[in-house]
Parts: C-alpha cells; structure tokens; sequence
C-alpha cells in the first residue's frame, strides 16, 4: 500500500465498469486521492450482473440493474478498453491512444465466460455462431432476448446458479428449454442431493427438461449462416436449439495483468495480500480478476467487500484488511405453483466425523440440512421457510462454538 506523498497530489485510475469498480469509485474520498478515473470498456453505466436473468426473463426492466453513479468529480470514461500497462511510467494505455498516468491504479477488470470445448464453438477470440451466448453482459442478455420466440427450442449447458436461473428466465419466456448439467447433480458446489433433486423438481415444473451427468459435445449450426441448430450430447442424443446458453463458469480476465509482469495465481485470479495489492505496491486487483489467499471468488459479496477494504485503505483507515468472503447462496424462482426459495452456505456435504442433521416436511415443501463439526457450524442448505438463514449464516461467519444444549434447536425456526 502507498502512503507516502500528499493525497491531494495522487492519481488514481481504475480499469474496469463493473459492480467492484462503481463500489471503489464512489467510496473513495479526497484523502485517497487528487484525481479518480475509471476506464470501463462496457457504453452502460455500471449495473448489478446478479438481476442478468430476471432482465432476461422480462421481470424489470434493463435500468433496474444501474448501480448508483459515482460523484461528479470521478473522471468516468465509458467504452475505453484499456490495452497495456507501462509500470514503469506508472500509466495506463487504452485502444484509443490515449495514456492515462496514475500513482494508484486498480484492476476491477472482471471475468470472462469459460466456454466449454465443444466441437462447433469458434476458435478462442473470435465471435460465437449466432445463436449461442454467455450470460455475463447487458449485451448477453439483449442478445438473448432478441432470438428467444415462443416454443423455441433452447438449451442451457451447465447447471450451476447461473444455469439455473437462465433455464428458469428462458422457460419463463415460452422457450423450450433443455438444460444439461455435467456432475451428477445441479448446484454440486453448493447442494446436497436432496435439495438438489427439489430444485429440479420445481424446474420440471416450470418446463425444463433436466439431464444430469450429461455432458455436451459439440454444436451442430447450419451451413452458410453459421447459426445453431442443435446440441449433441456426449452419448449422441442430438437436441434441436436455435439458443444456446453457455453457463459453464468464468475465468479471471488477467491478460492486462500478465503482460504486465503481475504475479498470477494457481486459480488463475492476479494475486493480491490482505491490503488488496499485487506483487507492485502501486498496482492493486479487487473483484473477479483478484486472488486472495488462493481463491478466486467470482461471486459479488466477495468483489464488493473487496471493494470496500481498498476504499477504507486508501482513505487512511490503517486497520482495514481483508481477510477472505464467507458467502452465503441465494437463490429464488419465483414462478412455478409455489415460488422456490433456496439458501445454502459453507459445506454441503459432510465428512467424517461431522454431524449431520436433516428435516424434511414435504408438506410445507421445506428441507434443512445442517453439518456440525467440533461444535461449529460448517454448512447448511435451505429450502422453503428461509426464516432462519439470517441467524444460521452468522453463526457460520462467526465460526465460533454452537450454543449448549441438543443440536436438534438449529433445525427450528429461531434458530441457533
């Protein structure tokens, strides 16, 4: 972290428009800086990526998801795509030609869609066949939106939070959707099997076709035009398509890093200390391009609370420090018979010697799962009366021993 020098003669510039970027720029005050430029390379202004799918699905509208503007002082330069960093001259070029100097600069430079292999997807770089989309973009979602029609086929491959809620936004649209999940489960990272299996419950019942342990091989698209037309499973079942979703995961956007001569980590995110600073005192990462401690979070709560440690930091709060994300998993589809709530956190799955403690009433349609080791609350997932996750979640945050007394109370409604 720099501390030396006056604030009122430090330059700070972040690259990137995202949530993480928006949240540094509008919490950083005149202690941490003279000047603040962001160069974001998206035209919108920030927006929150989380409502993607319930845009999509026709919920609210696009200007639902704007972030509050940061103050008029900060230097705002949308569709500016940074392309290298001169550490030595401590500046930032951009495909204009501009050069932009700072003694702070910040990477909130996000993450890219991971697309799967698949015979069909075009080279890396190049556009996708149309037709087949990530859902990362306002862009993505406009995309989709735009070749969705009544009935259409669509298929969704993967079956994390992300491919679920598109499955959820595509049926909701009148699509027919097909979604292919390659573990055994959906949400494996985050559910048991039983909660799982309740989620593809309700997804069937909103129309959408489930395959699990169902890997997808390649794309089929029409010749001349190049658009998709079907999906070929790994066993040779071809499903038509005209949409394709690809909600396979991200990866961390670091090429500007790299060139740079950042240091990147085994989870492929630029690696940062407690202070949020790369391997030069003047280069910070926050957000999905950042690796803290080994992990490369991609989800929101980690970049916002990432972003709110850099911005205490530069305003001269000498305590801040960051010191990872416990992040709890909220999902809800609100359409369907009865709307499906669902919340899980830390460790779905237990090992021994953890306790294990389960209640399903499938006349309320709810299910608890809690696991409990050494007296700790490790993990729990939740589905229907969420009344208590507030309360279950932070215990789990304050990793601290469980009240006295039979672990059957964290099953009930004031819980812990």
């Amino acid at each position: 972290m720099r501390t030396n020098g006056a604030a009122a003669d430090r330059r700070l510039v972040i690259v990137g428009g995202g949530p993480a970027a928006s949240r540094l720029a509008r919490r950083v005050g005149p202690a941490a800086a003279r000047s603040v430029t962001v160069l974001a390379e998206e035209e919108r202004p920030a927006y929150n990526r989380v409502l993607l799918a319930d845009v999509l699905a026709g919920r609210y509208p696009a200007e639902v998801m704007e972030l509050p503007r940061p103050p008029d002082a900060v230097r705002w330069h949308a569709g500016l795509r940074a392309v290298r960093i001169d550490r030595a001259a401590r500046r930032v070029l951009c495909q204009d030609g501009s050069s932009h100097p700072y003694d702070t600069l910040v990477l909130a430079t996000g993450a890219n869609p991971l697309l799967p292999p698949l015979r069909g997807l075009h080279s890396p770089g190049a556009a996708l066949p149309p037709g087949v989309r990530a859902l990362r973009t306002l862009a993505d979602c406009d995309a989709l939106s735009a070749a969705v029609t009544l009935s259409a086929p669509a298929v969704v491959v993967g079956g994390g939070l992300l491919g679920v809620l598109a499955a959820a936004a595509l049926a909701r649209r009148g699509a027919r959707v097909l979604l292919a999940q390659r573990a055994a489960h959906l949400l494996d990272r985050h559910l048991d099997p039983a909660a799982a299996a309740l989620l593809r419950t309700h997804l069937a019942a909103l129309g959408v076709e489930v395959h699990t342990e169902c890997a997808v091989s390649a794309l089929r698209t029409e010749p001349g035009t190049g658009a998709v037309r079907a999906v070929r499973l790994a066993d040779g079942y071809e499903a038509e398509a005209r949409v394709v979703v690809l909600a396979c995961g991200v990866r961390p956007r670091v090429a500007l890093a790299r060139d740079a001569g950042l240091p990147i980590g085994n989870a492929g995110g630029i690696v940062v200390d407690d202070l949020l600073t790369t391997a030069d005192p003047h280069v910070h990462a926050i957000g999905d391009c950042a690796e803290h401690a080994g992990v490369a979070y991609g989800l929101a709560g980690a970049a916002l609370d990432q972003a709110d440690t850099l911005a205490a930091a530069l305003n001269g709060d000498r305590t801040a420090r960051y010191t990872g994300t416990r992040a709890l998993v909220r999902l809800t589809l609100p359409d369907g018979p009865v709307p499906f709530d669902l919340a899980a956190f830390g460790l779905p799955v237990p090992a021994p010697p953890d306790d294990t403690l389960r209640l399903a009433d499938a006349t309320r349609g709810t299910y608890r799962s809690l696991v409990v080791r050494d007296d700790r609350l490790r993990g729990g997932v939740l589905v229907g009366d969420l009344g208590s996750v507030g309360a279950l979640a932070h215990a789990w945050q304050a990793d601290g021993p469980l009240p006295a007394g039979p672990l059957l109370h964290l099953l009930g409604p004031d819980a812990p």
